[in-house]
C-alpha cells in the first residue's frame, strides 16, 4: 500500500530534503579537509586533534550556556522568593498598622466595670491596665508589652506577653503589675506597646 500525502505534507517533505541538501553540501568530508590543509601547507595529521579541540569549545560553550541559564532562574526564584517575603511582610505590617486601642481602663484584680484614678499601697494588691483594641487581627496573636512608670519616670516594671489567637476584631487584653508597700505615692503611668507603636496610656495615682 502506498503511502499519500497531502499537499502540504509534500511541501514539508520538499522543505525538508531540501534542508538537509543544504546541509550535506555546507558539510566537508575528512578527505575533502585534509585537501584543503595541504594546499594551504598545513599538517593533515592534525585534523583529529582540531576536530576533538573543536567539539571540546563547542561542549564547553553549551555547558557555559547550561550554567548561565541555571544561575539565572536561580536568581529569579530567589527574587520572586524575596518579593513574596517583601509583600507579605508589609502585608503584615499594615494589619498592625491598623490595630488601636478603643478603650482603656486602671482595675483591681476584681473588676468593678469602672476605672480606677486613684490606687492605695495598703492594699498591696495587683493593679490590671485593661485594653480593648479594635481592628485586631482575626487569625493571629499579638506580641504587645507594658511599661509602668513611677512618679520619677522610671520603669519600674515591664510586661512582655502574646496574646490567644485573636477571634474577633475588638479583643480585650490586659497587663498587671503588683504594687508594693514600698512603691511610691505620686501619679504613675502604664504604657501599653506593640511592637515600638503605643497603642494606649493612662495615669492613677498611687497614695
Amino acid at each position: 500500500m502506498k503511502q499519500r500525502l497531502t499537499q502540504v505534507q509534500l511541501e514539508q517533505v520538499v522543505a525538508e530534503v531540501q534542508r538537509l541538501s543544504e546541509r550535506q553540501q555546507a558539510e566537508l568530508d575528512a578527505e575533502q579537509v585534509k585537501g584543503i590543509l595541504q594546499e594551504l601547507n598545513l599538517s593533515p595529521e592534525l585534523l583529529e586533534e582540531a576536530i576533538l579541540q573543536l567539539h571540546r569549545r563547542e561542549a564547553l560553550v553549551e555547558q557555559q550556556r547550561r550554567r548561565r541559564w541555571i544561575v539565572g532562574s536561580v536568581i529569579g526564584l530567589i527574587a520572586l522568593l524575596l518579593l513574596g517575603v517583601t509583600v507579605f511582610t508589609q502585608s503584615q505590617q499594615q494589619l498592625l498598622n491598623r490595630v488601636t486601642a478603643e478603650r482603656d481602663r486602671i482595675t483591681l484584680a476584681q473588676d468593678d466595670g469602672g476605672s480606677l484614678s486613684t490606687v492605695l499601697r495598703q492594699t498591696n494588691g495587683e493593679v490590671v491596665y485593661r485594653v480593648t483594641l479594635s481592628d485586631a487581627p482575626v487569625g493571629q496573636k499579638l506580641s504587645l508589652s507594658c511599661n509602668w512608670m513611677d512618679p520619677k519616670g522610671q520603669i519600674v516594671h515591664q510586661n512582655r506577653y502574646q496574646t490567644k489567637e485573636i477571634t474577633t476584631p475588638v479583643w480585650n487584653t490586659v497587663c498587671r503589675h503588683t504594687l508594693g508597700s514600698a512603691a511610691p505615692a505620686g501619679r504613675w503611668e502604664v504604657q501599653m506597646l506593640l511592637g515600638d507603636r503605643l497603642l494606649s496610656d493612662a495615669t492613677f495615682v498611687v497614695k
